[in-house]
């Protein structure tokens, strides 16, 4: 009998800096932070925050999204590997894919026109410093 779920509860993606990951993820989208690690804590609170990985974990409508500081140095993002091949997030209406462009624009970030992702869907593509494919996607005009 298969598992009924009835939602995912949350994603985590490993990253190889955490300031530069956060800066990226704080930037472009603003998530509430749920629970971040702080370096600087004495050892009982590091102690029980030991899931975080010495990263953060964000809330937002969708569920939980975390960022875990394990991966080496210098490694890289390939979706061509066996894994996650890339991490898509919801908008309500087209004009917030054209408002996602406007705010990448403003960030500097390299992204994809806004096209089609199937029926009635469209995207825009992007990547984070680590070179994990992301996507906004909403409904076509």
């Amino acid at each position: 009998m298969p598992i009924a779920v009835s939602d995912y509860n949350h994603v985590r993606l490993t990253v190889s800096d955490i300031d530069i990951s956060r800066k990226f993820y704080d930037e472009v989208f603003g998530f509430e932070v749920a629970f971040a690690f702080d370096p600087n804590a004495d050892e009982e609170t590091k102690k029980s925050l030991w899931f975080l990985f010495g990263g953060v974990i964000y809330k937002f409508p969708g569920g939980l999204f975390g960022l875990r500081p394990v991966a080496p140095e210098r490694d890289s993002f390939d979706e061509d590997r066996t894994g996650l091949d890339h991490l898509a997030f919801s908008v309500e209406k087209h004009q917030d894919l054209k408002d996602a462009v406007v705010t990448l624009d403003k960030l500097g970030i390299a992204h994809e026109p806004i096209k089609s992702g199937g029926p009635g869907l469209s995207i825009v593509e992007f990547r984070d410093p680590d070179n994990i494919a992301l996507e906004i996607a909403g409904p076509s005009e």
